[in-house]
Formats: C-alpha cells, sequence, structure tokens
C-alpha cells in the first residue's frame, strides 16, 4: 500500500510566520510524515535547472522560498527523492491573467473583491492543527475560483483546470513508480481541495489530508 500525503503551505515568509505555519513547523511535520518521495510545486525544469545549478532561480523567483530554504536542503539531508510536479507556461501565463478583459473601475473592483476572497480564506487558518489545511479553507477556496471561473472561464480553464490535471497525473505517475513508498505532496494551500479530489478515487494507496486533526 502506497501512503500519499498532501500538505498545503504559504509562499510568503511574513504570512507563514503570521499564521503558524513557519518553516520549522513545516519541517516537523514533513519528519514526522517521513516520506520516501516528495512531491513538490515545482516546474521540471527548474528542478534539471537547481540540480545543475543551485543559485539559479526560474521566472518569477520560482522555485518558491520553501523550497530553497527548506525543502531542497531536507531531501539533500534525507535522501528523500524529488519530483518535480507543477506546470506553467511562463511566456503565455500573464496572456490568461483573469482580468484581462476587464479595464478601469470594473478591474479595480474585481481586485478588490480578490483580496477579500483572500481575508476570508486567511480567516480559517486556526480552524485546524496545521494552518490552511482544513474542510474550512479548502471550502472557501474552492468557492474563490468558482467566481473566477465566471469572471473568466477560459482564464479558469488554463491555469486552474489544466494545470491540476497535470499536477495530479504526475503525483499519479510518481506513485506508479514508487509503489508501497510514502510520498509527500507539498503545495501552495489553495491547491489542496483539487489534489484531494484527484486523487481519493485512487485505488490501493491511502490518502492522508489534512496530515493532522
Amino acid at each position: 500500500m502506497t501512503t500519499v500525503g498532501i500538505l498545503g503551505v504559504v509562499h510568503d515568509n511574513e504570512l507563514r510566520k503570521k499564521y503558524n505555519l513557519s518553516l520549522e513547523f513545516i519541517k516537523e511535520l514533513i519528519l514526522e510524515f517521513n516520506p520516501d518521495v516528495i512531491c513538490g510545486e515545482v516546474l521540471p525544469n527548474s528542478w534539471e535547472q537547481y540540480k545543475k545549478d543551485n543559485t539559479y532561480r526560474g521566472y518569477w523567483g520560482e522555485p518558491a522560498s520553501e523550497y530553497w530554504d527548506l525543502i531542497f536542503p531536507l531531501c539533500e539531508e534525507k535522501k528523500y527523492e524529488f519530483v518535480p510536479i507543477d506546470w506553467v507556461e511562463p511566456d503565455v501565463w500573464m496572456d490568461f491573467d483573469p482580468f484581462n478583459s476587464y479595464y478601469g473601475q470594473q478591474r479595480q473592483k474585481l481586485s478588490v473583491e480578490l483580496d477579500q476572497w483572500f481575508q476570508r480564506q486567511l480567516c480559517t487558518w486556526d480552524s485546524t492543527v496545521i494552518p490552511f489545511n482544513s474542510l474550512e479553507y479548502d471550502t472557501i477556496t474552492k468557492q474563490k475560483y468558482e467566481w473566477l471561473e465566471r469572471v473568466n472561464p477560459q482564464a479558469h480553464l488554463f491555469r486552474w483546470v489544466c494545470r491540476h490535471l497535470i499536477m495530479i497525473q504526475r503525483i499519479k505517475n510518481a506513485i506508479k513508480k514508487h509503489s508501497g513508498t510514502r510520498i509527500l505532496s507539498i503545495v501552495g494551500a489553495d491547491h489542496n481541495h483539487a489534489l484531494y479530489e484527484g486523487l481519493i478515487v485512487e485505488k490501493d494507496i491511502q490518502l492522508v489530508y489534512p496530515l493532522k486533526t
């Protein structure tokens, strides 16, 4: 039986400190889960570049800081295998900004509403042992992306639906390759529910989410 865990994180260090999801706590959670493999929200090309030059930073400084500051060094120290699962096409990503077809006050209003959704998400931080790894957080997150889909269906399809299909398939491929091991998927917390829904139907795995209750 392959055990697959999901750990949602935030990419901003100030938010990590403010909402009790520090790198130290993330490290503690990883060590407790004791994975053989970590699937991370990193582009395959960026991972290949990192292996050649560990000072290389990809698009917009990608991978996110938790990989540079914790996950990559921990994989090297503990001999965890790392599998990059993210998918983004940087040259066209901004062409699918959900607000691209809106201008002026209408665009500003949508930006304010998006920030309000983010604040609602943050308000759930203390609803479980691991901040942002809860049904409460996932419920609001799903509602946020349903709203974004109404705002711009094409952008949602590209940035969210297609991306998750690829991320989930890469996790499934890791499960096939590393059958019988412990696999931990670490992603931005907005992805938690999509990964859970995509993996819960898989046979012959034990899915663990959240890692603690």
